[in-house]
């Protein structure tokens, strides 16, 4: 993990080179030397978003740079500066650190990457024990998705959970074995065809006063999805790696809300296991019982993450919470509709969808709104069972997906899907091609305003 705290210091007065921001560059231009005018016309500098010019300053030099605003604001420049230590002139506004951090962020595992470090000094102190942790949730997340699945199952996932537990002595419960057959029966169905190594179970953490309001967060924890039976074909299996990424993300923000020491019970629930093929592997037809006595025809195996989601959705209506968010990996209609940038989000609870996408906004981090369509409910009838998990047709299928959750969703509880790609296809400033968090500051800044002090 980047050390980002190196990264973000106090400024005390400490050497460093200035950041200029640029309001109006016709403005700024005007107030510039002949020499610095010069310079601009030379490496046709136009004030562009984004863009910078070095400028000389007496022995030193200095930063001009049209900042935009927002978390990424900085980023283009901590990826474009030379290394050292820099503090702004002025104030930006927004979050600006954030992006400076996570643009020097890298996911060393399997390639050495040399550090260039540069060091942001800020006249904000009070903001930066947040913005450190909000930094390392989301790497937590790049990282985690960009483990292959060789070294990232259902073992490894129960040992990330296990840390957290013991970072912050939380209560950690897995169920494994007989024991998830009996209680959890398709998330069992759904890994059942892994070798013993990578076997299913369900992950729980459980932490805070039990008095405060309880919170439930479900991620979905398929390791590696090959579609089982209904085998995906190569181009749809090479980054199933990050079918884990809705656990990833309930993994940070679980992190987030202990760090912060929020007053809410919080309840992690991660189904974790790997879709795989063998002779134990579940079948297109099987009817599948679950956790909530529902009976639910299988119709088509790669439909996988609901099954694991509804038997974890169930558990945690069980204790009676007042708030669950699942985040998952779910759907490729998802990425039809709205692109890997932007997840859909869903709920019935106006109240929560307005503090959600509210958040998003704040937080540069969007959601979009689908809706729980009643109409397409009874797409998930079947001849044989109480229901099925994908309907025929491939009509709606983010909503449909959606639509079999809440009815394993707890009927008393506000409850929000978000169906998250957790990829980044190309890179932007700031954010490298690969892993990535959408919807972790939405889903955290919520939180806070719900459940600060």
């Amino acid at each position: 993990m980047t050390d980002f705290a190196a990264l973000l210091q106090p400024d005390r007065g400490q050497p460093a080179h200035t950041i200029e921001p640029i309001a109006t560059f016709d403005a700024w231009l005007a107030e510039q030397p002949a020499s610095t005018r010069a310079l601009a016309a030379a490496h046709r500098f136009v004030g562009k978003p984004g863009t910078h010019l070095i400028v000389p300053d007496g022995e030193d030099w200095r930063v001009a740079a049209t900042i935009e605003l927002g978390p990424w604001g900085l980023a283009k420049l901590a990826e474009a500066l030379p290394e050292g230590s820099y503090r702004i002139d002025g104030t930006t506004g927004g979050t600006p650190e954030l992006g400076w951090l996570l643009a020097q962020h890298r996911f060393t595992r399997y390639k050495a990457d040399a550090p260039r470090p540069r060091v942001l000094l800020t006249a904000r102190p009070a903001r930066i024990a947040d913005t450190l942790a909000l930094a390392a949730a989301i790497a937590s997340v790049r990282d985690l998705v960009d483990t292959p699945a060789a070294d990232l199952g259902p073992a490894e996932l129960e040992a990330v959970a296990d840390a957290l537990a013991r970072r912050h002595g939380a209560t950690l419960t897995v169920t494994r074995g007989d024991a998830l057959a009996q209680d959890f029966p398709m998330i069992h169905t759904v890994g059942q065809a892994a070798t013993r190594e990578r076997h299913p179970r369900l992950i729980e953490l459980e932490w805070g006063d039990p008095a405060h309001p309880r919170v439930a967060l479900v991620g979905k924890g398929v390791c590696f999805d090959t579609g089982g039976l209904d085998l995906k074909p190569s181009a749809g299996m090479r980054l199933m790696k990050k079918d884990m990424g809705g656990a990833a993300h309930a993994l940070a923000l679980a992190g987030l809300v202990m760090d912060a020491g929020l007053p809410v019970r919080l309840h992690l629930l991660v189904p974790a296991v790997e879709n795989a093929v063998s002779g134990a592997s579940f079948r297109p037809g099987d009817v599948l019982r679950s956790r909530a006595g529902l009976t639910v025809e299988n119709t088509n195996t790669d439909a996988e993450g609901r099954l694991v989601l509804a038997d974890a959705l169930t558990r945690a209506g069980e204790a009676a919470p007042e708030l669950v968010l699942d985040f998952a990996t779910l759907t490729g209609a998802a990425r039809v509709a709205l692109g890997p940038d932007l997840p859909p989000l869903f709920t019935d609870d106006e109240a929560l969808a307005a503090d959600l996408l509210a958040a998003g906004t704040a937080q540069a981090d969007p959601l979009w709104r689908l809706p729980l369509w009643d109409g397409y409910d009874e797409m998930l009838k079947s001849d044989v069972a109480d229901l099925v998990n994908a309907p025929d047709g491939g009509f709606a299928g983010a909503i449909t997906a959606a639509l079999f959750l809440r009815r394993f969703a707890p009927k008393d509880a506000a409850w929000a899907h978000l169906d998250v790609f957790a990829w980044r296809p190309a890179a932007k400033p700031g954010r490298p091609k690969g892993g990535d968090a959408f919807g972790l500051m939405a889903a955290w800044a919520a939180l806070r305003q719900r459940y600060g002090r």
